[in-house]
């Protein structure tokens, strides 16, 4: 788990809570952490070297609860939201993931800085009845020498059988307010709104802002998508591989209400954004290989324009995911 780079200070530490649910700490060379949590291998701290976080969870969430905390990063898998014969995401946000240390994946081409750790799941007796589908999901969670977070997926169908799945990465993301932030790169891309019956629209071309529940699955969008916090002056990229999807979710007033493990205010302080594949299913044949990236980055700025501008900086903008990952 630890890169091997001798004078970079690069740590991966096991720990646990006191439920004795065991925790990855991630620390890279210039001290940005993220925590990642064994079971339902989900990430639930991201914060920057000076100790600021920037993943939301709700001062509600279920810490001790068999269901998945309600805040960071959550892996929906083999089923995203109700589509499906399942519970609601699927199971394996519920599930405790194993360290991987079988080398199946091998490390960055640039250690230097970064940290990381390699789990693995495989379906237990009880996956398989209520799923019948042998799998091998494998899950790196990175932190590269400039503290971006990074993801990346692998799903093997091990089974004599085909099978077809949906997934995503339920995302939440820390705002300054819902009414200061926009979301850019999904401009003029259809999506089907949950909050209207899942009725197909083609977003008008202007960046989505909030004044009311929000709950869109953009289809077949681009590679990159932004969120930018005005309240805070800084923003989030998000670049993506394999996931063809976005899901941009706020709660609101009226939902955030009837939510056992959200406070009635905590909308204001939260959104999602998804990168996920589920408007058409994956299918994969016995042997096959489905894989996925997310690289999550922080902007900052300064600059007046920020608030008013309609395109990402140039600057800002990251390498190729290959050259980053691979």
């Amino acid at each position: 788990m630890d890169s091997p780079a001798a004078g970079h200070r690069v740590t991966a530490q096991i720990l646990s809570s006191n439920n004795g649910v065991e925790h990855v700490l991630l620390q890279n060379n210039q001290g940005a952490i993220a925590r990642v949590c064994l079971k339902g291998a989900q990430v639930l701290s991201w914060k920057t070297p000076d100790g600021e976080e920037l993943f939301f969870t709700s001062r509600k969430a279920k810490l001790n609860s068999t269901v998945a905390v309600r805040g960071g990063i959550s892996v929906c898998f083999p089923q995203y939201e109700r589509r499906g014969i399942l519970d609601r995401h699927g199971f394996a946000r519920n599930r405790t993931w194993i360290i991987d240390d079988s080398q199946s994946w091998p490390p960055p081409s640039d250690s230097i800085g970064r940290a990381y750790v390699d789990l693995l799941l495989k379906p237990s007796e009880m996956d398989l009845r209520i799923w019948p589908h042998r799998f091998e999901y494998h899950l790196r969670v990175g932190l590269n020498a400039d503290g971006h977070l990074i993801l990346l997926s692998r799903i093997r169908n091990v089974d004599c059988k085909p099978f077809s799945f949906t997934t995503a990465f339920h995302t939440y993301f820390s705002i300054s307010n819902i009414s200061e932030v926009r979301i850019e790169g999904l401009e003029y891309q259809n999506y089907l709104d949950n909050v209207l019956a899942k009725v197909l629209f083609t977003d008008q071309g202007n960046a989505i802002t909030f004044e009311s529940e929000m709950d869109r699955i953009y289809v077949r969008t681009p590679d990159m998508v932004a969120i930018l916090d005005h309240g805070k002056r800084r923003g989030f990229c998000i670049e993506k591989q394999g996931l063809p999807d976005v899901v941009v979710w706020n709660p609101w007033k009226k939902t955030a209400r009837g939510m056992a493990d959200f406070g009635n205010d905590e909308y204001e302080r939260m959104v999602c954004v998804d990168g996920a594949a589920m408007k058409d299913p994956i299918t994969l044949k016995p042997g096959e290989e489905w894989r996925g990236q997310l690289h999550y980055y922080l902007i900052q700025s300064t600059e007046p324009q920020f608030s008013k501008a309609n395109q990402l900086p140039v600057a800002d903008v990251s390498p190729s995911l290959q050259q980053i990952l691979i």
